[in-house]
């Protein structure tokens, strides 16, 4: 089974449609629901429906998710019935297949309760497929349209010494250069406020982005936070709220980080734990607010949020 536990939810959803062929005599015991079983298209309609709330039980691999809304509807035709399943969830995966294991069961229940009313010739399924899907990196992206520069400063006496290496700088450059940020500036400061003050007043407006990483905790000399914050002339407290919030969900650790963000003259600074971990899942929770910040301020047509 896929790994999704480091992906953060976003609402999703799915529409899938199948077909289901049948002479036009049947079609008319559809429409009056007086198949010799019952009412057809409530049954159908149902079994889809729980269809959709088993997927995870039926097609091996599938992750359980709570399904939010499941809707199956029918258009009858002369000699076809067209079913539609409609899927929402808020979740880290989408419900691609739970929408096309809707269509599939709620076909197969409408061919189980016609065929004592025909020859098995007379009947069959196809064209389920997938019409449309919501949510996720197709719909939330995390890669920029057009690269931008950024910058990676770390904050650690024993890195800056030669003493460790520096495992969460490094991991917060892989992901911006997956994000396709460009020109990505890296160095490695002691826990030094004078220092880190001296870069900032070097790097804004130079860097449309710069984070760093480092001095988020209560030690004594994890002043990031203190040496930033009144500078910061338009916070974005939502970008801390959203680190955090994925954080505790993995390690109730992450509450107590005190990570600021906003905008110091023209360059946005978001501050990141020093722990390679605690990086790495700040920033896969705030990747897609940012790629959507950035494509906005550059007048990129952007298809992501609700429509």
């Amino acid at each position: 089974m896929k790994n999704v536990a480091m992906k953060p939810d976003s609402y999703r959803s799915a529409v899938a449609t199948g077909i289901l062929h049948a002479p036009a005599h049947c079609i008319a015991l559809l429409s009056n629901g007086q198949t010799e079983k019952g009412d057809a298209l409530k049954t159908a309609r149902i079994a889809g429906i729980m269809a959709a709330k088993a997927t995870d039980r039926l097609i091996p691999l599938c992750h359980p998710l709570p399904i939010y809304r499941a809707e199956v509807e029918f258009e009858l035709f002369a000699e076809h019935v067209l079913i539609s399943a409609t899927v929402e969830t808020i979740a880290p995966t989408g419900v691609e297949m739970e929408a096309l294991t809707a269509v599939s069961i709620a076909g197969l229940t409408l061919y189980d309760m016609l065929k004592p009313h025909c020859e098995p010739e007379q009947l069959s399924i196809d064209q389920c497929k997938l019409q449309l899907k919501k949510g996720g990196k197709s719909h939330f992206t995390r890669v920029l349209r057009q690269p931008i520069a950024a910058s990676i400063i770390v904050l650690s006496d024993t890195v800056a010494a030669g003493k460790k290496p520096d495992t969460a700088g490094q991991q917060i450059l892989a992901m911006l250069e997956q994000a396709h940020f460009c020109d990505i500036g890296y160095q490695v400061i002691p826990d030094s406020p004078k220092q880190l003050l001296a870069l900032i007043a070097e790097q804004k407006n130079h860097y449309p982005l710069i984070l760093t990483v480092g001095g988020t905790g209560l030690g004594p000399k994890d002043l990031t936070v203190e040496t930033l914050q009144p500078l910061l002339k338009r916070q974005i407290p939502g970008l801390m709220e959203a680190s955090r919030g994925f954080g505790q969900q993995r390690t109730p650790y992450a509450a107590l980080s005190r990570g600021v963000a906003g905008y110091i003259e023209n360059s946005l600074v978001i501050t990141l734990p020093g722990s390679r971990q605690g990086a790495q899942e700040s920033m896969i929770a705030m990747l897609p607010a940012l790629i959507h910040l950035f494509d906005v301020q550059k007048n990129i047509p952007h298809a992501g949020g609700y429509q």
